[in-house]
């Protein structure tokens, strides 16, 4: 066999076996448990939807060791849980925004009775920031070919040094997921800081809502679309603003919106107690109001 194959099959053991340093079991997250990475020095981050509804979990450290560990913090919307886990060491990270498509990754996980386990592939696609089907912001899509093993959930996506690039997750019909490791740290540091992750809120019902060509061109609106406010909570910020039954909202700091969709940048966690200026139509006017983002509560 070729020196440089048997050096790259060797070098990506090395890869593996640095990273399965900091990788646990969740022996609670399904049938044959799931993976954790020890994130942090006494901090592990798994797959919320494993744990979903529990405030301690058993855990199998590297050494063998079961141990109870609690869970102090989660965030449904980017699927991340936090878990107190001591005696484990914190896994290298890596910068996500370096990788380049065409970089050899590995997925490693670690199950009862099987140890550590890994499966590798390449980085196929890497695209700017998108959203959960929760809503949440994620800082950076990362495709790639590989399918990890069922129990990888929680584990980290690593690179060929051994350093994190994100958290591996599922998605719809079991998809594989990666969260980047700048959202799982931005995940960690408020969860660590304030137990929960802020939701914004403005406290409406909204459907789209298509304007007549009259109606565009009297109001000089550009777009064909406005949302329209079919619900308002009592006591929310839109209340408070002044948003009623029946407005229909086409512009939040002078960006057009046609969709729900179109509004959710501007409730991320760290719009929560800003203001927003926002054009709606009413009486067939613009009326120009400005709402404090809210957060949203939890339930």
């Amino acid at each position: 066999m070729p020196n440089f194959l048997v050096q790259f099959s060797s070098e990506l053991a090395d890869a593996v076996e640095r990273a399965g340093k900091s990788v646990i079991t969740v022996l609670e997250g399904g049938r044959e448990g799931v993976s954790g990475t020890v994130w942090r020095e006494g901090t592990a981050v798994t797959a919320e939807h494993t744990i979903r509804g529990l405030d301690e979990v058993t855990v199998l450290l590297p050494s063998g060791i079961k141990s109870k560990a609690r869970v102090a913090g989660r965030d449904h919307g980017t699927d991340i849980a936090i878990l107190e886990v001591s005696g484990v060491p914190a896994a290298s990270l890596a910068d996500d925004a370096q990788s380049r498509v065409g970089d050899i990754v590995l997925a490693v996980g670690r199950r009862e009775g099987e140890g550590i386990a890994a499966t590798y592939g390449m980085l196929s696609a890497i695209s700017g920031p998108w959203r959960t089907w929760q809503g949440a912001r994620v800082d950076r899509w990362l495709r790639l070919d590989l399918n990890p093993f069922t129990g990888f959930s929680g584990g980290p996506i690593v690179n060929a040094r051994g350093e994190a690039i994100g958290m591996a997750t599922s998605g719809p019909r079991r998809s594989a997921v990666t969260i980047p490791a700048s959202t799982v740290n931005r995940v960690v540091d408020q969860l660590l800081q304030r137990g929960r992750i802020a939701h914004g809120y403005l406290g409406v019902g909204m459907q789209p809502v298509a304007f007549p060509q009259g109606t565009r061109q009297s109001l000089g609106l550009a777009a064909e679309r406005g949302l329209l406010v079919v619900a308002v909570a009592a006591g929310s910020p839109a209340e408070q603003a002044g948003i009623l039954l029946g407005d229909i909202i086409v512009a939040a700091e002078g960006s057009s919106v046609q969709n729900v969709h179109s509004l959710q940048p501007f409730l991320d966690s760290e719009n929560v107690g800003k203001t927003i200026a926002l054009d709606v139509v009413r009486g067939g006017q613009i009326v120009k109001l400005s709402v404090t983002v809210g957060e949203k509560p939890r339930s």
